[in-house]
């Protein structure tokens, strides 16, 4: 990994935490926003070989273009560009694996074949656990109505291995165009 400047030190420049991206870093956790914003204006779509290697998408744009076509909507505030971006960021230093996902227009029949089959998501909500969970989300609301073009669904990504949550998640998404 590069170090910044000759002076020995081993902390990051933040260029060289766009260029060798590793969010494990204490340098990243000091300047997170700043970090991010880098890879948003230079690299939207970076990648590393930390943690077994990931691409990391930085603008909500691209996560909703990488998003399944059974996907109408990706609910997270920490991606700029969500609805709710600016409160998270007033409001909170970091992230976890809670999030939501509308789909666009499906039979209840078709969301319940994609739920059966799944085999490393638990059916239930998530408080704050470490297991991976998923839940249809029936949201009402009485000040104003959620705007939702389909089935909601309540996702929270925990510990497993991402790989076999990825596939559990291709598998089901594949059961919800069976049923379609």
């Amino acid at each position: 990994m590069r170090r910044a400047g000759n002076s020995g030190s081993d902390e990051l420049s933040a260029a060289d935490r766009v260029r060798d991206f590793d969010p494990d870093l204490p340098e990243s956790f000091d300047s997170a926003h700043q970090d991010y914003a880098r890879l948003r204006q230079t690299c939207p779509v970076a990648h590393t070989d930390r943690l077994g290697g990931f691409w990391a998408l930085t603008r909500y744009a691209d996560v909703a273009a990488a998003a399944r076509p059974e996907v109408a909507r990706v609910m997270y505030p920490a991606l700029p560009g969500d609805p709710g971006h600016a409160i998270w960021k007033r409001d909170f230093t970091g992230a976890c694996g809670l999030f939501g996902l509308i789909l666009r227009p499906v039979p209840e029949k078709a969301v319940a074949a994609m739920l059966d089959g799944l085999s490393h998501f638990g059916l239930g909500f998530s408080w704050g656990g470490f297991e991976s969970l998923l839940i249809p989300a029936h949201i009402r609301r009485t000040a104003r109505p959620f705007p939702a073009e389909g089935p909601v669904l309540r996702v929270h990504a925990g510990l497993e291995d991402a790989d076999d949550l990825i596939a559990d998640l291709e598998k089901g998404f594949a059961r919800l165009k069976d049923a379609t």
